[in-house]
């Protein structure tokens, strides 16, 4: 008995010199690779799937060269109608007689006009006005028809028939025309072309959105909502808008590029801003007179407007290809 009483004694004391009381009972303890793994375990895993899901976002888009070098151009010409200073020392109104019609060259990137003015310098400061009355026209285009969307696949019924009739009858009017006919009557200015611009636009976004909202309110998430107690306010904001964005932001994009081609067109044709504001549209007027001997004044902001409204177009084609 004694014996037996030493020698357990013996394998307990050897058992603790070997494995210390700090790190025996600890499973999967592997030091600070454990410490490492508690405290990844520690994450909230919301968080952990918000930074995956930016991750795969970000790789998919690096993937396609075509589609940054359009997000960067898109930034350029954001940036420059916020700040046209950053990207240029000169005055776009002040003249300069003796350096007028000079052609593209590194002191002048996109030459001079006929009264020496800097091109590139008018192209950027023209930017601030064609953009914004191009925000403006989107802006209102998307809420009403966010609005008429929603209320038409909402609530069905006759009021669906009328209002639908209605925006079918705006469809058959070609858009430009259409804002000839409004700019005619409300004037010329940016804010005039921004209202007639977006009235030509909104049907598109109540039709999509119409049909976004009749696909997904009869979802069985929707059903299980309503069954829950949630108001039909609670669905619409909570439920059915958030997964009927998608598709608007989309043609919100690709007619963001429409409702440039536009304003630039009822800038061409003498209804923007008065003179010596510079429009997009305005400088390609200017230079028809000039169309032989320098054909930069119309050609170098012509293309730089194409290559803004082909890069929208790209976007939102990557856009939609990436939600599938």
């Amino acid at each position: 008995m004694a014996i037996d009483t030493a020698l357990s004694s013996s394998l307990e004391q050897a058992e603790l010199e070997t494995f210390p009381p700090a790190h025996r009972g600890r499973p999967g303890d592997l030091g600070e690779s454990g410490e490492n793994r508690e405290q990844d375990d520690r994450r909230p895993p919301l968080q952990n799937a918000r930074r995956e899901r930016l991750q795969y976002a970000a790789r998919r888009v690096l993937r396609r060269p075509g589609l940054v070098v359009a997000i960067l151009l898109l930034l350029f010409v954001i940036v420059s109608a916020a700040f046209p200073a950053l990207f240029t020392h000169f005055d776009p109104y002040a003249t300069a007689p003796a350096d007028k019609l000079k052609a593209p060259s590194l002191s002048h990137l996109f030459g001079t006009d006929e009264i020496g003015r800097d091109l590139f310098t008018r192209v950027l400061y023209g930017s601030t006005l064609t953009i914004q009355a191009t925000l403006a026209a989107v802006a209102i285009a998307v809420v009403v028809g966010l609005a008429l969307g929603v209320v038409t696949g909402f609530l069905g019924g006759w009021v669906d028939l009328v209002l639908m009739r209605l925006v079918d009858v705006m469809l058959a009017i070609p858009r430009l025309l259409l804002a000839l006919v409004i700019v005619t009557a409300l004037g010329f200015g940016t804010v005039p072309i921004s209202i007639a611009v977006a009235v030509g636009i909104i049907p598109g976004f109540a039709r999509i959105t119409r049909a976004e909202v009749l696909k997904v309110k009869n979802l069985p998430y929707i059903e299980a909502a309503r069954t829950g107690g949630a108001s039909w306010a609670r669905v619409l904001l909570r439920h059915i808008l958030p997964n009927s964005w998608g598709p608007v932001f989309v043609l919100a994009v690709l007619d963001f590029g429409v409702a440039i081609l536009a304003i630039s067109a009822l800038s061409f044709l003498g209804f923007g801003a008065a003179p010596p504001a510079a429009e997009w549209g305005t400088l390609i007027s200017n230079g028809r007179n000039f169309l032989i001997t320098s054909p930069w004044l119309s050609l170098l902001p012509g293309l730089f407007v194409g290559l803004v409204v082909f890069s929208l177009n790209h976007i939102s084609k990557s856009l939609e290809e990436l939600q599938r």
